[in-house]
């Protein structure tokens, strides 16, 4: 995705009040600063046993180019402490996820083996008390061999590529879902599978009727809490019906999976186009937000709800939300032909009084050239930018909007950039990174900035039931000098605690925070 400018400035329904706050109620403390082996290294999960320790797998890198070498897993107790490591010198070529059980860590993997010419989804466990994996096979489809088993196309009228497959978690990692779009001789087949984090296989339901008309690409899911029941919702791309040039030649739509079969539900009202929707179970109902707009091109104008029967699917009211003239003055100046577009849905919470409240994220790629060692090559730019939060009444209708100021840009590891978000009774609450000041655009108006400093801090912003907004730094860089990797915190709900890791080169710390 691309665009022809950031947007940087504030929008908002509300009257406009973001003060540096220092009455948040939000605090930290640090682990120890330890040494570390590997240098260059991503975060593959972090998650909580049930003896409240922490344990995070990292993927290390090597070589010359540098390729993955294996996965360092590390275990910490509840103050922070380091108390156990271990090196799994295993580096897979697919590795998908992992996450913790039952006292045991599972690393989920793609592998393709070329004896029995098939893709297997595989299964390496541990114990956590003492480390000895062990393999075994979750599932495994018949394909040949492609270049990017992994790689999912939204927009790809034709399949082409013969194997692509998806692997989708639910908000509280208690399940996930194995789409697999495949070849079988001539025939385009096209499998779901639904596990419970113990590996148990829930759902197994064939789809292939389903794609004679349409190519589906599921974005997220949403799960019953017996795990009988699976929700899918994704871009349905039409093969071949005929379009006039103002149509969209995909929709929404949401598919729901049991042992029964399967039900859907399109969401193509004419002359409004829904983007990044999300679905929330909520006891019988199905509530439906995100954005829409009136035109194919991804110019939002506004955000949308959808309430559904959760059985039948049938749609029970329906809301469109449209920006006000104010929010669009508020937003961008009195700039002309101005656009909101580019965003994707990042976190929802549901209040007390059943409110919603919906944050999105504008994100694009470009593509530029970076030149190193005397060559010049081309690289994708990542923009992480400004932050659209939400509230909707229990109704579905926009109480109000607002906006949060931000501009990042990575081509390396995206775990340091954009935000996580935390919902805490009628509150929400952001953690970025950002330079030592946010920069002041107006009276009224600030921008959170990627700073040159390679120790970024972190502010939180707190947005209360009123739609108020305030600030305040949390961490100084002087008191974590590593650079904090804001987007993949682990996330305790019950003890309202968030626990974000520090690293960079030889050295490592954790952080965790507390909303009291």
């Amino acid at each position: 995705m691309r665009t022809r400018r950031s947007l940087t400035a504030l929008l908002f329904l509300a009257t406009l009040t973001f003060s540096n706050a220092q009455d948040i109620p939000v605090d930290y403390k640090l682990g120890e600063n330890y040494s570390d082996r590997y240098k260059y290294s991503t975060v593959l999960a972090i998650d909580r046993s049930v003896k409240e320790q922490t344990v995070l797998v990292r993927t290390y890198y090597g070589g010359m180019p540098l390729r993955a070498k294996g996965h360092f897993i590390e275990v910490y107790d509840t103050e922070l402490n380091l108390v156990a490591d271990y090196n799994y010198k295993y580096a897979g070529k697919h590795m998908v996820d992992g996450f913790v059980k039952n006292g045991q860590l599972y690393l989920l993997e793609l592998v393709y083996d070329h004896k029995d010419e098939a893709y297997n989804y595989v299964v390496h466990q541990s114990p956590l008390d003492e480390f000895n994996f062990t393999e075994r096979k979750l599932l495994s489809i018949p394909s040949k061999e492609v270049i990017n088993p992994l790689a999912v196309s939204k927009y790809n009228q034709k399949f082409g590529n013969g194997f692509s497959t998806a692997t989708h978690f639910n908000d509280d990692r208690s399940a996930f879902a194995v789409t697999v779009h495949h070849r079988e001789g001539k025939e385009e087949k096209y499998h779901i599978y639904l596990y419970g984090t113990d590996l148990k296989l829930q759902l197994d339901y064939d789809f292939s009727a389903n794609i004679e008309e349409k190519n589906y690409a599921f974005e997220n899911i949403e799960v019953s809490k017996d795990l009988k029941e699976l929700y899918l919702m994704g871009k349905a791309f039409f093969k071949k019906r005929r379009f006039d040039v103002k149509e969209r030649r995909f929709q929404y739509e949401l598919v729901r999976i049991t042992q029964d079969g399967y039900k859907t539900q399109e969401f193509a009202d004419a002359g409004r186009f829904s983007e990044s929707l999300k679905p929330v179970l909520s006891g019988n109902d199905m509530k439906v937000v995100g954005f829409y707009a009136d035109r194919k091109d991804n110019r939002y104008n506004g955000l949308v709800y959808f309430n559904l029967d959760a059985n039948s699917l049938a749609i029970k009211a329906k809301k469109y939300n449209p920006f006000s003239d104010q929010f669009m003055l508020d937003k961008f100046g009195r700039e002309v032909d101005a656009e909101i577009k580019n965003l994707i849905f990042k976190s929802v919470h549901i209040t007390p009084n059943n409110d919603i409240l919906f944050s999105a994220e504008e994100y694009f790629v470009t593509a530029g050239q970076d030149i190193g060692s005397g060559a010049t090559k081309k690289v994708d730019r990542f923009h992480y930018n400004d932050i659209v939060l939400a509230k909707l009444n229990a109704s579905g209708a926009m109480e109000w909007a607002r906006n949060i100021n931000k501009a990042e840009v990575t081509q390396g590891d995206a775990s340091y950039a954009s935000y996580t978000a935390y919902g805490e009774g009628e509150d929400m609450y952001f953690f970025i990174n950002s330079g030592e000041n946010p920069q002041k655009m107006s009276k009224e108006r600030i921008l959170f900035k990627q700073g040159f400093s390679r120790n970024p801090n972190m502010f939180v912003i707190k947005v209360d039931g009123s739609g108020d907004l305030s600030y305040k730094k949390l961490i100084d860089d002087k008191d974590v000098r590593l650079p904090i990797m804001v987007s993949r915190p682990f996330i305790d709900d019950a003890s309202d605690h968030l626990l974000f890791y520090a690293k960079r080169g030889t050295k490592k710390q954790l952080v965790e925070v507390t909303v009291k």
